[in-house]
């Protein structure tokens, strides 16, 4: 299967755009008409990389952040549950979404189900709002007459995922304060505090200290040329960002982050809690293990883990399960494996992959508790030295001055 970015028209008149996958520009065609739309073009997206970034970039504000996700699935599962008809049970969504981003889109889906498409593929056609894991849930719910139950556990899984996210993220936010803080602490004394001194220095006359020359010079040139950090800084991180697009290169530092002490464990277990939630959610629903590990693997941040992700799927080719691949991924925790081996021979690793999510997600908020515990003394510290250090620079030149008076 490959994607196809699209252009087409609605029965409306009105010309959309957004990527959908196909095994060929000929069924790409199809489905689009299927659909009820007109097609205007279909390439795939490796042949339309050239035009594609800036449609991407304009694009990308138009989707539904996590939070909407949640809620619309959570919603729409409710609202079929309660046996209200796929169609009525979209318009009530419009109207309770609005004119706002939500509010088009469901728009366009219900277009796209009046017109005889299924839900997944009338979503499919929505321009990669929903993702890969999202598309083949509903596939497998479709097909097995369980579309409200595929939906609950979609949005159980989607807040689970946000969950995690945001503990991760909260945990983080003290530490990210702290940081401004002593950066804003250290630039006001170099720029407005020190430069106070100066004057007093050079009418003194006196040959200042090698560490009051340097912290001189440092406020100097932060208030000076300022302008020369901000661009550095920009043309510093365009250049990762163009060495991370690369795929080596990616890898490379993928690799690195896993061996860091305390970053690479705890990238770790967000990967595997991610790859267990959302494999055990697939297998749970229908969607066949082959399928499942590639839909996975295409989800994972980290290249080194997704790579390895790959390679189970090329062992259960032939024949292998899944817990004996597993033990030939590097960073895999052992315990993981032996869950996962568990689980297979009982018949029961839908289950076990679960609980498997379940401990790497208290193994995360366990980590990052270490993390900060071990971060906040650190920046306290480290700020504490930096301002001492400027403070006792100004005050050796001080007394060196004095000393010259008398």
């Amino acid at each position: 299967m490959a994607l196809y970015r699209y252009k087409a028209a609605n029965p409306e008149g009105e010309v959309l755009e957004g990527e959908l996958e196909a095994r060929d520009q000929a069924a790409a065609i199809e489905r689009l008409q299927s659909l009820g739309y007109i097609p205007i073009r279909a390439e795939e997206t490796s042949a339309a990389g050239a035009r594609r970034s800036g449609w991407i970039t304009l694009r990308r504000s138009k989707r539904l952040s996590q939070g909407q996700l949640v809620v619309l699935t959570q919603e729409l599962a409710t609202l079929l549950r309660a046996r209200l008809p796929l169609d009525r049970a979209l318009e009530v969504l419009i109207d309770l979404s609005g004119q706002g981003t939500a509010g088009q889109l469901l728009t366009r889906i219900r277009e796209g189900v009046h017109g005889g498409a299924t839900l997944s593929a009338a979503m499919e056609a929505q321009g990669g709002v929903f993702s890969r894991l999202y598309l083949n849930m509903l596939r497998a719910g479709e097909a097995g007459g369980a579309l409200e139950l595929v939906l609950t556990r979609l949005s159980e899984y989607l807040e689970r995922a946000r969950e995690l996210q945001e503990s991760v993220t909260s945990a983080l936010i003290y530490p990210a304060i702290l940081l401004g803080v002593a950066g804003l602490s250290v630039l006001v004394l170099l720029v407005y505090v020190v430069p106070q001194f100066e004057q007093l220095f050079s009418d003194a006359g006196a040959a200042l200290p090698f560490a009051t020359q340097v912290v001189i010079s440092m406020g100097n040139f932060l208030r000076d040329y300022w302008w020369v950090l901000i661009l550095a800084t920009v043309v510093i991180g365009l250049y990762f960002r163009k060495q991370l697009s690369q795929p080596a290169t990616r890898y490379r530092w993928d690799q690195r982050l896993l061996k860091l002490p305390l970053a690479g464990e705890l990238i770790t277990k967000i990967e595997v809690a991610r790859f267990s939630r959302m494999l055990g959610t697939l297998l749970t629903n229908g969607v066949p293990l082959l399928s499942g590990l590639s839909i996975v693997k295409d989800t994972l941040g980290n290249q080194v883990l997704a790579e390895g992700v790959g390679t189970v799927a090329e062992r259960l080719k032939h024949g292998h399960g899944l817990a004996e691949p597993l033990t030939e991924i590097a960073y895999f925790p052992r315990l993981a494996v032996h869950m996962v081996r568990v689980g297979e021979e009982t018949g029961q690793l839908e289950e076990m992959l679960m609980q498997v999510a379940e401990v790497y997600d208290r193994e995360v908020r366990a980590t990052v508790k270490r993390m900060l515990a071990l971060l906040e003394p650190v920046l306290i510290l480290g700020l504490g030295l930096v301002i001492a250090a400027i403070i006792m620079s100004i005050l050796v030149a001080i007394l060196s001055v004095n000393e010259l008076a008398f």
